[in-house]
């Protein structure tokens, strides 16, 4: 005779339903490791890590690296499952053919869908991922959110009309929680380019357009801001970004991770590392200015070769200490969200008033 779990596990026609320890929306989550160790540990806070399915958001004002980064993420993907395929939905065009040969991605497996307005972006994608399986390995790239106008926004351009559009948040958020459960069950990624403004307020704050939908559907939100980098003469030889972790369901919010671009020589690859593995004890100061040394963490013998942090950008000098298991221990323990929601002992105390006595 059926128990009766099985008889509920049976009786219901919601698909994917299973006990918790068995479901599949939970159990053996899918980690894509992309090719820039800081990006891994941004989007889950483990340098193996990486991208998961669900919706990521890659915010910033232009020509803040966040579609490069985007890409990135699509790289790892489409190498890690060559069947895969990519839906790229297009609003802005702000991504050439170029930037796609240049990561050596396959633009025979990129579907570009380019899109006019929220509600056709809705309806679309609402089609074809109801064409999906879990296990299809699909890439869902939206670029950018922020340049995307409402059906009624168009309609009042065309019909040249100037009224004051109501309509585009109302579509976003309608947008959002249709898609949002989809991508879980179908255990796909979702990465959105969006734009930020500041507020007008004496302490001015960014904001992330798209309405509060935005925030509540993402898994991970990134705001991504730069800096020069100016040699003697002055001149900009590259850039420095920062990812400020807005949200995330792995990484602990408002930290930050730093990778530089250079004119020349591109994204460092093993930049934002440096200031980490010195504080997890790999290297000291060494006896002149701008000078390192290195330490063996298993005798705590300090070198004599000395090294200054921009010779740190080898493959050869990185390999030992990303493979090390106590600098990914580091790092996990520096940034990775706790599983467990609460200590297993609750030392808290309740401060137990003293009585008064009489003297």
């Amino acid at each position: 005779m059926a128990t009766l779990k099985e008889r509920m596990l049976n009786s219901g026609s919601v698909k994917y339903s299973a006990t918790l320890s068995e479901s599949k929306l939970f159990v053996n989550k899918d980690f894509i490791t992309t090719n820039l160790p800081i990006l891994n540990i941004g989007l889950s806070g483990d340098i193996i890590g990486g991208l998961t399915s669900g919706i990521t958001i890659m915010s910033g004002h232009s020509k803040s690296f966040k579609t490069l980064l985007a890409l990135y993420c699509l790289k790892a993907y489409m190498d890690k499952y060559p069947d895969a395929i990519c839906l790229f939905y297009d609003s802005e065009f702000g991504a050439p053919p170029a930037y796609f040969k240049w990561l050596k991605l396959d633009t025979t497996r990129i579907i570009h869908i380019p899109i006019m307005h929220v509600e056709e972006l809705k309806f679309d994608m609402v089609k074809r991922l109801n064409e999906l399986k879990r296990g299809d390995k699909v890439f869902v790239f939206l670029d950018s959110l922020g340049a995307l106008p409402s059906k009624k926004e168009v309609d009042d351009a065309n019909d040249e009309k100037s009224v004051a559009d109501m309509t585009r948040a109302k579509a976003i958020r309608s947008f959002f929680r249709l898609v949002t459960p989809q991508f879980t069950m179908l255990d796909i990624p979702f990465v959105v380019i969006n734009h930020v403004y500041k507020t007008l307020e004496i302490y001015a704050k960014t904001v992330i357009p798209g309405g509060e939908q935005v925030t509540l559907a993402a898994n991970t939100i990134f705001v991504i801001t730069k800096e020069q980098i100016k040699n003697t003469k002055n001149e900009i030889t590259g850039w420095i970004y920062t990812i400020h972790i807005e949200k995330s369901r792995f990484v602990k919010e408002k930290v930050k991770f730093k990778f530089t671009v250079d004119y020349n020589g591109g994204i460092s690859k093993y930049s934002g590392l440096f200031d980490l593995a010195k504080e997890a004890g790999y290297f000291v100061p060494g006896p002149t200015k701008g000078s390192y040394l290195h330490v063996d963490l298993e005798t705590g013998e300090v070198g004599t070769e000395k090294f200054k942090e921009i010779h740190a950008v080898t493959k050869e000098f990185w390999t030992p200490i990303l493979e090390d298991e106590r600098f990914q221990d580091f790092i996990t323990s520096k940034y990775k969200l706790s599983e467990t929601p609460m200590a297993e002992e609750d030392n808290y105390q309740v401060p137990v008033e003293e009585e008064e006595t009489e003297e």
